[in-house]
């Protein structure tokens, strides 16, 4: 493992940015941090009231502080002298408003904000709780029958703030080469749909991934939790076939491998109560230690499910260096999700950009071994923004997102009709090769000899087994960028852990800051993990990318279960401040009062209403006609306001429930209130702000015909960039690309 480097500390593939950020929020301060660890000078102007960030006072300070590493931090009339100066292709200056006109000579001007400048929702009021109502995965996270959640943390803004890194770090790449972006616009709202944007287009699961069906039970998959055991948490994990038989014969229980009612993950999660009662005994009997050594040998996705205090200690994290000390005290944070090796060979010099070029990473090859959600959306994003992502698969071994469940004689093949397959493998050609065979194999070196970035999400080892793994990748092409990206990371005693994006979450500290203290540690997704990950795949491959002609080519490791510590980083804090777990306490924060989900007229319609300051606590007492709460000194902070929550959240309740929800969010937004439509996962689809603003694109393909896309989640001179390709067929691309390594179809 020492082969590694630690990111924040050892590798700077950005030294040559120089960053000016004066947007306050959560999300361009992380997108700036992003930035500053990986080597940018970034200045910012010094940050005010960050005591009542997170879990608030020391908590939220420190929570500032590590949003902050790595920049210089000046009064704000210095930072934007600095702005003014900037100048060049890797020079950004950060806002949250629309921007001044700019030339090519000048910075590229990165535009962040909730909701964009257009559309209706453009000048809300808004908050992080708020952000999560919109973002598609509320709605399902709480108890059936009960209110939605809210979940706890900035997951949104730090979404968001990745997003907006990949964007403005990939249009930095084409200016170098002569490629002319001038402005990138980020919006939160869109950046926080890629937990949705599946659910919002599959009409298949419409229906049924916008039912609440209680605590840690998700659509489409069961088991997918988290158990007892005998001294202390373990996370389940029962996807294909395959996993659920080997469970039921490790449990004891073969007869329910073969139980009709038990066929599929849809059928399982019908009769949940059932596989709860199976499973929970069982599961008792074994430490979660035990459990995780056996779940390795028999390739099961079981996860150590501990809390926050937990993985600091953990020793997997600590030999990787997972957390480290920032802004020279003794407290520990996260550190980027990745760990890399610079094989200091360097490639050729960054290439020019090709003529009619499609985005600012025309001319880049990505050899993509990825499937699932995670590793293609990774590719997706960098297909989006022009590179030419070869994506390989098998007839044998698929991707497995076109189907886990398989039907090999259905009209049209099964396999190329899911939706969610369709969603993340846009703008990419897609080619067959048999791995197992030797001329698979070296039609794969081939295709490797011309690539820049090599990525795959396969159990770590895979590749190398197969003789293709990084240090063969870099002999076939130096200055090559690998990225590994396993749930647990390529090295360590728990790599070997088989896992999914619920398996991510369960593993990640995230369940131990959400729901109420008698609660079960508690999931928010059933596959939570994988969009996370997926973009901090883009991080890495455009930070490497920019570093390639400097420090040479890159073998990166990165653990998906890190990257979801980023959202925990408030939770990580706190713990060690306290010394103490978190208060779990459903929607309620302790500088927003009253936060939470009020219940609308209609069958199941809700909306999140977050009071941020006494600015808005004085508005919505007009609106709940209660003058005696806006003049009691006792309800002036929100501390006070959390004491009283229990009376003030219903009559909250009572006056939402009189009104449409489109009615409620309008009026409490028209007084100055916190408020948005809580988003079923199927609901992003007919929002009318998504569609003023032109997110939802159909194209065309065969076997289904027109379907929805999400567009990208980001604007370069104002436009998104295009679908150029449709999802592959199966191996449709392989007489063109394997023609173009000088294969001719006959020897392929």
């Amino acid at each position: 493992m020492d082969r590694y480097l630690v990111t924040a500390a050892g590798y700077r593939p950005l030294e040559h940015f120089s960053v000016v950020n004066l947007a306050p929020s959560i999300s361009a301060r992380y997108c700036a941090r992003l930035l500053a660890v990986l080597g940018a000078d970034v200045l910012q102007p010094e940050s005010e009231a960050d005591a009542r960030l997170g879990y608030g006072g020391a908590a939220g300070e420190a929570f500032g502080r590590w949003l902050d590493q790595g920049k210089r931090l000046v009064a704000r009339p210095d930072a934007e002298a600095a702005a003014d100066r900037l100048s060049g292709p890797l020079a950004i200056v950060i806002v949250d408003g629309p921007p001044a006109p700019t030339t090519a000579t000048m910075p590229l001007v990165l535009d962040i904000s909730a909701f964009g400048h257009d559309g209706p929702y453009a000048g809300w009021c808004v908050s992080a709780p708020l952000l999560q109502a919109l973002s598609g995965t509320s709605y399902n996270f709480g108890p059936r029958g009960g209110a939605p959640l809210l979940a706890q943390g900035y997951a949104a803004e730090i979404i968001s703030g990745t997003v907006a890194f990949i964007a403005a770090v990939g249009a930095a790449f084409g200016r170098l080469r002569g490629h002319s972006t001038q402005r990138v616009e980020i919006s939160d709202f869109e950046s926080t749909l890629c937990f949705a944007e599946i659910s919002a287009i599959d009409p298949a699961g419409r229906g049924q991934a916008s039912s609440r069906l209680g605590v840690n039970r998700f659509v489409p998959t069961y088991p997918c939790g988290v158990f007892r055991s005998n001294d202390g948490w373990i996370g389940i994990t029962a996807l294909t076939p395959a996993q659920w038989t080997t469970l039921c014969e490790l449990i004891e229980q073969p007869a329910m491998a073969a139980d009709p009612r038990m066929a599929t993950t849809i059928s399982r999660l019908a009769h949940a109560d059932l596989v709860d009662a199976m499973l929970t005994a069982p599961l008792r009997t074994r430490t979660t230690a035990q459990w995780v050594e056996t779940g390795i040998r028999l390739r099961l996705p079981f996860a150590p499910v501990h809390d926050h205090q937990g993985l600091l200690a953990e020793p997997m994290w600590r030999d990787r260096a997972s957390f480290a000390t920032f802004g020279g005290g003794s407290l520990r944070a996260p550190m980027l999700p990745f760990r890399v090796a610079a094989h200091g060979q360097r490639g050729e010099a960054v290439p020019p950009m090709p003529p009619h070029a499609a985005g600012p990473l025309a001319g880049i090859r990505v050899v993509d071994f990825t499937m699932g959600w995670a590793g293609p959306l990774t590719t997706r994003h960098l297909g989006d923004l022009g590179a030419d992502v070869i994506k390989i698969e098998s007839e044998a071994f698929p991707d497995w997102w076109r189907g886990w469940e398989r039907d090999d004689h259905s009209v049209p093949p099964a396999s190329e009709i899911k939706l969610p397959f369709m969603a993340v493998n846009r703008n990419k050609r897609g080619i067959s090769l048999d791995l197992r065979s030797a001329t698979g194999l070296a039609h794969a070196k081939l295709l490797i000899a011309t690539a820049d970035i090599v990525i795959d999400n396969f159990a770590p080892g895979t590749l190398d087994r197969l003789g293709l793994g990084p240090a063969e990748q870099q002999s076939l092409r130096p200055g090559v960028i690998s990225i590994a990206m396993g749930a647990f990371g390529a090295v360590g005693p728990l790599s070997g852990i088989r896992g999914y994006g619920s398996t991510v979450e369960q593993a990640s500290g995230l369940p131990f800051m959400n729901g109420f203290e008698d609660w079960p540690p508690t999931m928010q997704h059933v596959a939570y993990g994988d969009p996370v990950a997926g973009l901090y795949g883009a991080v890495a491959a455009l930070a490497a990318l920019h570093g390639r002609e400097r420090l040479g080519g890159a073998a990166i490791d990165l653990s998906q279960v890190e990257c979801l510590f980023q959202l925990g980083a408030d939770a990580f804090i706190a713990v060690q401040l306290s010394d103490a777990p978190v208060p779990r306490r459903g929607s309620r924060r302790a500088a927003i009062a009253p936060c939470g989900a009020f219940p609308c007229i209609g069958a199941n319609e809700w909306i999140a209403v977050a009071v941020d300051d006494e600015s808005a606590w004085q508005k919505l007492c007009g609106l709940l006609d209660r003058s005696d709460w806006a003049v009691d000194p006792a309800l002036s902070s929100a501390t006070g306001r959390n004491i009283r929550a229990d009376d003030i959240e219903a009559a909250v309740a009572r006056w939402t429930c009189k009104r449409s929800q489109s009615d409620a969010v309008c009026l409490l937004q028209a007084a100055g209130v916190g408020a948005v439509p809580l988003l079923r996962g199927s609901d992003p689809i007919d929002d009318p702000h998504l569609t003023a603003r032109d997110f939802w694109w159909r194209v065309d393909r065969v076997h289904i015909g027109r379907h929805w896309q999400a567009a990208p989640p980001y604007r370069l001179d104002g436009r998104r960039p295009p679908i150029r390709r449709v999802p592959p067929v199966l191996g449709e691309h392989t007489d063109e690309v394997l023609a173009e390594v000088g294969v001719t179809p006959s020897a392929a």
